[in-house]
């Protein structure tokens, strides 16, 4: 008999997996319990609060690009990432579809202006990447556009790195039946059926389309100075922690010492019954 699965926010089962949903087991075969999950996550993410203070102090910039098939997990490892962090040190853009006035730019440049300033990690939820990706495949750029990106991309973060920003770049790869699976998730789950884009169902039509472009962009922009790290990710537990310690790894941080804090106690000057004054306010039901 199936066991009944318990989900966490992004649709990934807690139950152990039958039939076709073996494949969303790690590489050690075994499935991992959310008990273990969540003490490593919470240990990875102090840690990325450490890496913070590093970036602050030193002024280090830095972007990561996620990029992968939809359904592919990245918006719950970005939320795993920055969950325990400041927002103004890790920025998240998600950039949504450009403006007329953006179509009229220059490609690159609605991605520029959020390039990282000192002490700032800049994650890039999607990126430049949609140019070799779903705009190739959906048929919303020219063929001239596409190969000028693919030619061009290469020195475009040639010229970021030697500006002195690192630039780390995930491929999340998810598997045909794992994909199929989320996507029927969302279909019948009114708490997920907003995570279906309009780009969705034609992206898993288009699968093999998909794949072409993936390789044709993997040949041309994995390079030395900014090199792709794939990432298996039919497990989205496993990936989360597997992306946050990479990621980790790749950064030489230090901890920085912080100054010690004590809590100040409350001066008297100015004291009133502040809890009197409140009481004829306009309160919300305390329905819980």
């Amino acid at each position: 008999m199936q066991k009944k699965a318990r989900q966490d926010d992004d649709g990934q089962d807690d139950a152990e997996p039958t039939g076709g949903e073996a494949q969303a087991e790690g590489a050690g075969g075994e499935k991992l319990k959310r008990r273990d999950y969540e003490k490593e996550l919470r240990r990875l993410q102090a840690e990325l609060c450490y890496l913070q203070d590093w970036v602050k102090e030193s002024g280090r910039r830095i972007i990561v690009v996620f990029e992968g098939r939809d359904a592919a997990g990245k918006g719950g490892t970005i939320r795993a990432i920055t969950e325990r962090v400041s927002p103004r040190v890790f920025r998240l853009v998600a950039l949504p579809a450009p403006s007329d006035r953006e179509k009229s730019q220059m490609y690159i440049q609605r991605y520029i202006q959020h390039f990282p300033a000192a002490g700032e990690i800049v994650i890039f939820d999607r990126s430049w990447y949609n140019r070799l990706g779903v705009e190739r495949v959906m048929g919303f750029c020219t063929k001239e556009q596409y190969k000028r990106a693919l030619q061009t991309c290469p020195q475009f973060e040639k010229y970021i790195v030697d500006a002195g920003i690192t630039l780390i770049k995930y491929w999340l790869e998810v598997g045909n039946k794992e994909q199929k699976r989320r996507f029927e998730a969302r279909i019948d789950d009114p708490l997920r059926q907003w995570k279906l884009s309009p780009m969705d169902l034609p992206s898993r039509e288009k699968w093999y389309e998909y794949s072409l472009a993936r390789d044709a962009m993997l040949d041309a922009t994995d390079s030395d100075h900014a090199p792709w790290h794939i990432v298996r990710s039919d497990d989205k537990k496993r990936a989360r922690l597997n992306i946050i310690s990479h990621f980790l790894d790749l950064i030489p941080y230090e901890r920085v010492d912080r100054p010690k804090i004590k809590l100040p106690g409350r001066t008297k000057k100015n004291a009133y019954d502040d809890e009197v004054t409140m009481q004829k306010r306009s309160w919300i039901p305390e329905k819980y």
